[in-house]
């Protein structure tokens, strides 16, 4: 199950078919991990949101993009939590040229894998987990974020 709840209705006003193109990246990232399991929950709010929870949870005093926060082993299957701001992804895609739907789906793919345990600490995992992201956004018609012209999440 794919839980999205819009806080900030900037997203809404920038992107009116934000809820959909969260779900789809969430059900593709799930699909190419193979999880059948439980959910994620996405939280699509503002940055000062954003930047309240970094502060609490990573002791980091700023807004990011995505924060991604999995959840301890449940019943439920549940896999965690993740929370992006609106001011920071816009300012973002933007200053890559790119769509803000397309960024949206990277940084929902890319909180999911966080959630799965992918990381990026290493060259070789930042390899496997950006190939992983390949993937699943190709599948969902959107181009190489990796790419020299695309820019980069980061």
């Amino acid at each position: 199950m794919i839980d999205i709840e819009i806080e900030d209705e900037a997203w809404l006003a920038a992107a009116p078919d934000a809820e959909l193109l969260v779900e789809d990246a969430a059900a593709a990232a799930l699909t190419q991990i193979d999880f059948d399991g439980g959910g994620v929950t996405i939280l699509l709010t503002d940055d000062e949101s954003v930047r309240e929870l970094n502060a609490r949870f990573r002791q980091k005093d700023n807004a990011t993009n995505v924060l991604s926060f999995p959840a301890p082993h449940n019943p439920e299957g549940h896999l965690g939590d993740i929370a992006l701001a609106f001011g920071v992804c816009a300012r973002e895609a933007a200053e890559q040229g790119k769509p803000l739907a397309h960024h949206l789906q990277h940084l929902v793919a890319h909180g999911v894998l966080h959630l799965v345990g992918y990381d990026h600490e290493t060259d070789a995992e930042a390899e496997q987990m950006e190939g992983l992201e390949r993937v699943i956004l190709a599948g969902l018609g959107v181009p190489d974020p990796y790419a020299a012209e695309q820019g980069d999440h980061d």
